[in-house]
């Protein structure tokens, strides 16, 4: 934790109330996004007990598996589920707009410029937590190697239609949440916790009641007592008053009202299949719809508070201005779709079970520079942010004092200004250290010549020398804009802007032994000898 982000969260502790952690969104919200609120048996991962989903935040769509341990219930779950996913993806998947894209021509093996088809944009699944995109991935897992009837007719248990196809796309939606700074899957708790820091524990702000009691507490109320009273209030009947956003139930919703009600639903279901005639079928048919229906009404009961709970988060975080940078995140996001559509369109297998060594190696390599890259944009879009850095010595802000033009030797002699900054900030600037900063949306390079110490005026700040290496035109005097001016508030960087890329590491089929082999050759890997009548001599 940041030595700011500390200060926050002591003063939301003082105040009752959460403190801004930016000022700007830093993440993309679409205008109608997703909202998946699902709910699992305790007790057994990846059963589905019900889930409310949908666009509209007046009209979600109920969908309940009133006896988790039926695998042909689930399937009615999951296949009601993709009605309801898939073609909210395609609507996104068929609009298209004309891009460009570096590719690696095949003949002269140089990088060209090619026009190709980009969706104008993407669609986006919110969750109310990060167990929410734990279970999406989870789901994924479980769904996209199913065998529908039409694949293999001698299936044992074939999936309805378009389950694989649901299961590919949630996890393409669960491994695209794995890199920093995209916004196709989001966990409602982690982006308010980015926006606004709570006075509780990071494990508490996972309760989404909890943290918005916090954010938005009711008049006259303090964050920490509405905090308390979302996390542990309960009504006359003893269920809490605002259940967890899950997806696991609370103990006493199971014992006291859910497991009793699927016990009916058994009883009726066994009633209804041992039914002699229609008039006794018929009756105990009601029973049967009697018992489902109710455990429709228990499983909307733990579901909709949460429901309301992040349509309200979404209104906190909809009232922030949209960080400069967040858009080209969301054009990244909108080529990841783009590229998973054009795959599944292709016929392409499901994602594997586990990576090969150079995919694996690719997506840490991704996750690790879409990190610096994702620190580095939100530093520039939020002065709040920048601030931090500042105080941890990554950064510096000042007023210019004096420019003096100086010169390259050689024999094209080029620009080389010397800026003297005085600054209250103390960075860790050491002998031609480079620093950056923004110039028209670009990064301006210079290095640290020396200081001079403080000017002497009794306020601490320091005079610190830089000289101004790039950005500057191709002429003997620097392009008009590119060099500070005396008295203007520049702000350097010890961090890079734009991150760089990795070596270039082999193609899948051209694997190393060491590293596992190509793909699906099991004798790539050395094995040892088989043992002979001489080894047991």
């Amino acid at each position: 934790m940041s030595l700011i982000a500390a200060l926050a969260r002591l003063e939301a502790v003082r105040s009752g109330r959460a403190q801004p952690a930016a000022t700007v969104r830093h993440r993309h919200l679409s205008e109608r996004p997703l909202v998946f609120v699902p709910l699992t048996t305790a007790g057994e991962a990846g059963a589905p007990l019900g889930a409310l989903v949908g666009t509209e935040r007046d009209a979600p769509r109920l969908l309940v598996v009133p006896q988790p341990r039926d695998r042909d219930l689930r399937f009615a779950f999951l296949a009601d589920l993709a009605d309801i996913v898939l073609p909210h993806i395609d609507a996104y998947a068929c609009s298209v707009e004309t891009a460009e894209r570096a590719e690696t021509d095949p003949e002269t093996g140089k990088r060209v410029k090619v026009e190709v088809d980009l969706c104008a944009d993407a669609p986006q699944l919110i969750v109310p937590s990060r167990a929410g995109i734990d279970l999406v991935r989870l789901l994924g897992r479980s769904m996209r190697f199913r065998r529908t009837a039409e694949q293999d007719p001698e299936a044992p248990h074939p999936a309805p239609p378009h389950v694989p196809l649901l299961g590919r796309w949630l996890t393409h939606f669960g491994e695209r949440a794995r890199v920093p700074g995209s916004s196709l899957l989001l966990a409602l708790t982690e982006v308010l916790t980015r926006h606004w820091a709570s006075g509780q524990s990071s494990l508490e702000d996972q309760h989404l009641a909890a943290l918005l009691a916090w954010i938005d507490p009711p008049a006259g109320a303090s964050g920490a007592d509405a905090a308390v009273r979302a996390e542990l209030a309960r009504d006359e009947d003893g269920q809490l008053l605002c259940p967890p956003a899950g997806p696991a139930t609370d103990p006493a919703f199971d014992n006291k009202l859910l497991a009793p009600a699927i016990e009916r639903y058994d009883r009726a279901r066994t009633r209804l299949a041992a039914a002699e005639d229609g008039v006794e079928a018929d009756d105990r048919f009601g029973d049967l719809t009697a018992a489902e229906q109710e455990i429709r009404a228990l499983v909307a009961s733990r579901t909709r508070p949460t429901w309301d709970a992040v349509w309200h988060g979404l209104d906190l975080l909809r009232a922030l201005p949209e960080g400069d940078h967040v858009a080209d995140r969301w054009t990244r996001d909108r080529w990841s779709f783009t590229g998973h559509r054009d795959r599944v369109a292709a016929g392409e297998p499901p994602q594997p079970r586990r990576d090969d060594a150079v995919t694996a190696a690719n997506k840490l390599a991704t996750r690790e520079r879409e990190q610096a890259r994702l620190e580095a944009q939100e530093a520039l879009d939020d002065p709040l942010v920048m601030a931090g850095r500042r105080l941890a010595g990554e950064a510096f802000a000042g007023e210019v004092l004096d420019v003096v033009m100086t010169y390259s030797e050689g024999k094209r002699p080029s620009p080389r200004p010397l800026v003297t900054v005085r600054t209250g900030d103390r960075p860790h600037l050491g002998e031609r250290t480079k620093v950056y900063r923004s110039l028209d949306g670009k990064p301006q390079a210079a290095e640290f010549v020396g200081d001079e110490g403080s000017d002497g005026d009794g306020a601490g700040d320091f005079l610190v020398v830089l000289r101004i290496v790039d950005k500057m035109g191709r002429g003997k005097e620097p392009a008009p804009g590119s060099v500070p001016e005396k008295g203007d508030r520049v702000c350097f960087t010890l961090f890079e802007h734009e991150q760089r890329g990795g070596a270039k590491l082999p193609d899948p089929e051209e694997t190393p032994w060491t590293h596992g082999g190509p793909p699906g050759e099991a004798d790539a890997v050395p094995r040892p000898d088989p043992m002979t009548e001489e080894d047991v001599l």
